[in-house]
């Protein structure tokens, strides 16, 4: 991870747009109707139980996850915690202010907007260079461990699909569209989007560290 004393202001600034946008973007996607990403259905699901917002749960979520990270040694980062508490609040946030479309075709535009939005906010958050969020670390943990990375990233997300689905969480156009475009989407915006260290050549990205969590 990036030190924090590397051009803050300019981190800050794209970590808090980059997960501003992310939950802006799925509360877009839900407003379609036409289905959600994997986790959101998983979210929607465990709201329907518990009686939560889509926000609140996905901060339950989030903290649940990052409990995971200890015995996978992985270590968050700012942006880690950042990630965990605020894109629920957004997330709700755009849920009140977002309006419903009703015209199937602002629906659609909807769909491709939400899930281009998630790649900028994939890009800017995780480009900002303060971690991971903790389902992205979720999967890098068991790719450490000698998982697949095709493999960990799969088994996730079809068990919180399935899990979602039988919970009520809902599957549909969006859903095959979003697991479709979103690889490809953010492999486009992640190192176009990237801040560099300053006074390192190449790419532009970094790679996250891991270390044996501490008490």
């Amino acid at each position: 991870m990036t030190s924090l004393k590397d051009r803050p202001g300019q981190r800050s600034l794209r970590l808090a747009l980059g997960l501003a946008l992310y939950g802006m973007s799925l509360a877009m996607l839900v407003k379609t109707d036409f289905g959600a990403d994997p986790w959101t259905v998983f979210t929607q699901g465990l709201s329907q139980v518990t009686g939560f917002s889509l926000g609140q749960t996905t901060i339950v979520i989030s903290l649940a996850l990052l409990a995971l990270w200890c015995p996978l040694r992985q270590r968050p980062g700012v942006g880690t915690v950042a990630n965990a508490l605020l894109v629920g609040p957004f997330l709700d946030l755009g849920m009140a202010w977002i309006p419903t479309p009703g015209h199937w075709g602002v629906r659609v535009l909807f769909l491709a907007m939400s899930v281009v939005g998630v790649a900028v906010a994939t890009g800017l958050y995780v480009g900002a260079g303060w971690g991971p969020g903790p389902r992205d670390g979720l999967m890098t943990g068991l790719t450490q461990r000698g998982v697949p990375l095709i493999a960990a990233r799969a088994g996730i997300e079809v068990t919180v699909l399935i899990i979602g689905w039988l919970l009520g969480g809902n599957v549909g156009l969006a859903t095959v569209v979003f697991a479709a475009g979103i690889g490809p989407l953010v492999g486009y915006a992640l190192p176009r989007l990237t801040l560099a260290v300053e006074g390192r050549h190449g790419d532009g990205q970094d790679s996250a560290q891991t270390s044996t969590c501490t008490p």
